[in-house]
């Protein structure tokens, strides 16, 4: 538990005040949006029947994300989970992530100057061509679901460029990513638990025998480069360098391919905004923002109440595991106008985007993850102005971490 010797860590998660509703996970999975929509205007809060409490508000979630009272969970989600030990533990126990404090930042130090918005910016080329050649792929046949070929390829491509990872393995570690982030939401069941933690072994695995290649053949890359700052440093145990690069592998693949099919489907959706988005380019960062606004990708943020947290008249105990949710948060009718109205022209978007958290543990790929979502959807814009829905808009569900999409099937 990194080292933490913290008693709030082992209370009582179920203690939810009277007054207080618990909602439970199929309610919540059924229709996220309109559980919150009821709630939001009632209570900042409401109980979770597996999580503790879920913070409803956007004054709130942003307060909390930054707030030091809000801890990150380190591995207090596995164990109420009923993942005691093991390859996923190993995951929240040995990850940025889910760390705090000088743990957090020794983590977290190796990425910061690869994932900088400058050095990121210098990709924008590059993943500019791969969505180009993508996109004519997709145009030389007559229906294709576009996550698969398309939304899925571009955060795929990128990570394993920017790893060092051989494209030839791509569709060997999205699969395992996909599987493994399951374990993020609370739509698995104990019988589920075997094989999301082979999954992850699996996962750990590719990494190591990566990483043992690296140092038997460095190259010039950032894994050869990070593995030698890494043990010049010492300060990095070998297990931690596998995850750090095991959540870099999830984080950057999977809720970007969510994230760019949901705003083009959304575009779709509402063809007098795709339509403006074709004619004015300029509108692209707009369309994303509103995109990640209006249907996240990212369902919530976990954390840990270090004491007792009052809010608007309800207090979360100490050891209570919160979830922060960002879904509730970007449809806040105290902060956007008309939050269940998708506008790409909305002007009440905080400059900072929500959707990437914020504090200490603001999302590390922000810069990359807008880049891949704004020149995925300028590629298309360009190229295939005329792309049209051939399909059900696709679902996509969850409440809580790494949602989930389904295929958006469409031609051109």
């Amino acid at each position: 538990m990194n080292g933490t010797d913290d008693p709030t860590r082992h209370a009582d998660l179920s203690a939810i005040p009277d007054g207080v509703p618990t909602l439970t996970v199929a309610e919540l999975e059924a229709d996220p949006h309109g559980v919150f929509r009821t709630w939001r205007p009632r209570l900042p809060v409401v109980g979770h029947e597996v999580a503790g409490y879920l913070v409803l508000r956007a004054r709130d979630v942003d307060l909390l994300m930054r707030d030091p009272r809000a801890r990150a969970t380190e591995t207090l989600y596995p164990e109420t989970r009923g993942i005691p030990e093991g390859t996923l533990f190993d995951i929240f126990a040995h990850g940025m992530l889910t760390a705090n404090g000088t743990v957090h930042r020794r983590r977290r130090s190796p990425f910061t100057r690869t994932f900088a918005a400058r050095m990121i910016e210098g990709l924008r080329p590059r993943i500019r061509a791969a969505a180009e050649s993508l996109v004519r792929d997709v145009l030389a046949e007559d229906e294709v679901d576009l996550v698969e070929r398309y939304t899925s390829l571009i955060p795929a491509q990128t990570i394993a460029d920017i790893l060092g990872l051989p494209r030839d393995d791509i569709p060997r570690f999205t699969r395992l990513a996909y599987e493994v982030s399951r374990v993020l939401s609370f739509t698995f069941g104990p019988e589920d638990i075997p094989d999301l933690e082979a999954a992850a072994l699996a996962l750990q695995d590719y990494v190591r025998a990566i990483l043992e290649a690296r140092r038997s053949s460095p190259q010039d890359d950032f894994l050869s480069r990070f593995l030698a700052e890494a043990d010049a440093a010492g300060e990095l145990t070998p297990q931690e360098v596998v995850v750090q690069l095991v959540q870099m592998i999830i984080g950057g693949t999977d809720t970007t391919r969510v994230a760019g099919a949901m705003q083009v489907a959304l575009l779709l959706q509402h063809p007098e905004q795709w339509a403006a988005v074709s004619r004015d380019p300029g509108l692209i960062p707009a369309a994303v923002a509103e995109s990640l606004r209006y249907e996240p990708s990212v369902g919530s943020a976990g954390r840990v109440a270090q004491e007792d947290i009052a809010l608007d008249g309800h207090v979360v105990p100490a050891g209570s595991m919160i979830l922060l949710s960002t879904l509730s948060a970007l449809r806040d009718e105290a902060v956007y106008a008309h939050p269940d109205t998708f506008d790409i022209r909305r002007a009440d978007l905080p400059r900072l985007h929500p959707i990437f958290g914020g504090g200490a543990h603001r999302c590390i790929g922000e810069a990359l993850a807008r880049i891949e979502l704004e020149e995925g959807l300028g590629a298309l814009m360009r190229l295939a102005p005329d792309l049209r829905l051939t399909g059900a808009m696709p679902a996509i569900q969850g409440h809580s971490g790494i949602r989930r999409i389904d295929a958006l099937r469409v031609a051109a």
